[in-house]
């Protein structure tokens, strides 16, 4: 039940998305009198789930969840149909109409996406609050680091000062400004340190995100939750609520602690100093051969967490401008993390999501909030994607477009062909690479 409510909250989030997109291209289209043919939801190779003939347009919904199209009389598009330009052209279609009013109706789409993040994040800032987790809260102790953040020089109790030269306040962008920055500044028991970030250290930094994370408040004091009933520990004199200060004269003061402090010990005996109320005791517990004590610590609580919380209020006239800085900031992340996936050093195009598991962004449970924010967010990546100069994309039409204006001279239906022949291939290699990646991750279990 839970997998269907994520999906059921995709496939919206989807259409809700491509449905508006198209209109920005569709609603022009029809001011400057073009004729338009088909506007679909999803594509539709080989055949369309649903259709209908209203005037002029096929309106109808494919089967392959990967956008949609408004086919546009005149234009060659990721249809090829090269039928149309045989002829001459005709004052309704779209190759007849003036330079400025083609750029309109090809950016009318990617203009629909930014405006519709600015005003989805509005009314998120007015209704729910702009939130966010305070860098200096979750970081009050320090920070515990995953092994793979070890190795790229970090060490538990770090505090991440800058990235880049800049400080983040908002800790969920910190760990984004790691993974996509260059040198992060950390204080280190009193000193400043530079730490480099190389392809290879990002390359780890994803799969140890991939695998839980990279990075999380240090917790003050080792309190033993539980003690599951096959734990080798259950008999022994260690009890719930102990609070463990030390391993054999290791000392544990954070959580993170206590597994380099068991990496030192033997399997079998150790004496651990362990606080029990009032009272500081040495007692006896057991190592196993994987270095553990089989024994639940406990987490950070709802509260604590809720206290690293920042929640600021606004109406929605006075949460407009920062809607629109949140969406520049959005999409200055989206530029940052196209760049990321260029590199094939870090390997960062293997984490690419389609809508075979982009479904699990999204919460198990019917959450507004969540759901809003991540539209947001979408709608500036795909405006962010459809500007990109690839023949075949709203970029790439754009680009001919502004050629044409510039050189006063308009390129031969062939050479718009071959772009878009070109744009194709790309796209479906595009594709290819998505559905791979997710196919892949599926059945590795990730």
């Amino acid at each position: 039940m839970e997998t269907l409510i994520q999906i059921a909250q995709l496939i919206l989030c989807l259409s809700f998305l491509v449905i508006l997109h198209e209109l920005g291209h569709f609603l022009p289209a029809k001011y400057f009198k073009t004729k338009i043919e088909k506007f679909y939801l999803f594509f539709d190779p080989w055949f369309s789930l649903v259709k209908k003939k209203i005037g002029d347009t096929e309106y109808g919904i494919g089967w392959l969840p990967m956008g949609g199209y408004v086919k546009i009389a005149g234009m060659i598009d990721e249809s090829m149909d090269k039928e149309q330009l045989k002829q001459e052209p005709q004052p309704w279609e779209y190759r007849s109409k003036p330079a400025w009013q083609r750029l309109i109706i090809i950016l009318g789409g990617v203009i629909v996406n930014f405006i519709l993040a600015w005003l989805i994040y509005a009314v998120i800032f007015s209704t729910y609050g702009q939130k966010f987790t305070s860098s200096e809260k979750f970081q009050a102790n320090g920070l515990a680091f995953s092994e793979a953040a070890k190795m790229a020089g970090f060490e538990d109790g770090d505090k991440i000062l800058s990235v880049d030269g800049t400080y983040q306040p908002q800790f969920e962008r910190m760990v984004l400004d790691v993974l996509l920055g260059e040198e992060v500044l950390v204080e280190r028991k009193g000193q400043k340190m530079t730490i480099s970030l190389t392809d290879e250290r990002i390359k780890a930094f994803m799969n140890g995100a991939r695998k839980g994370g990279l990075m999380s408040p240090r917790i003050e004091g080792v309190v033993v939750d539980s003690i599951p009933r096959d734990s080798h520990n259950f008999n022994s004199d260690l009890k719930v609520g102990d609070v463990i200060l030390a391993v054999e004269g290791f000392e544990t003061n954070f959580a993170d602690q206590l597994a380099p402090a068991l990496n030192n010990m033997p399997m079998g005996q150790v004496v651990l100093k362990v606080q029990r109320g009032d009272q500081r005791l040495p007692i006896m517990a057991h190592v196993n051969d994987e270095h553990k004590l089989g024994v639940v610590i406990k987490t950070p609580a709802m509260d604590q967490l809720k206290e690293m919380l920042v929640v600021n209020h606004y109406g929605f006239f006075e949460a407009l401008p920062l809607a629109a800085v949140e969406s520049w900031t959005s999409l200055n992340y989206q530029i940052k993390q196209f760049k990321l996936i260029i590199r094939p050093e870090t390997e960062a195009y293997k984490q690419v999501s389609g809508p075979l598991r982009l479904f699990k962004v999204f919460s198990p449970e019917w959450n507004w909030e969540h759901f809003w924010k991540f539209t947001a967010m979408f709608s500036v990546w795909l405006g962010f994607i459809n500007l990109l100069p690839i023949p075949g994309l709203d970029g790439g039409h754009a680009m001919f477009i502004l050629m044409e204006v510039v050189t006063r001279k308009k390129p031969t239906e062939k050479t718009l062909e071959i772009a878009q022949t070109i744009g194709v291939v790309i796209l479906l290699s595009l594709m290819a690479l998505v559905f791979g990646n997710d196919i892949w991750h599926l059945i590795q279990g990730t």
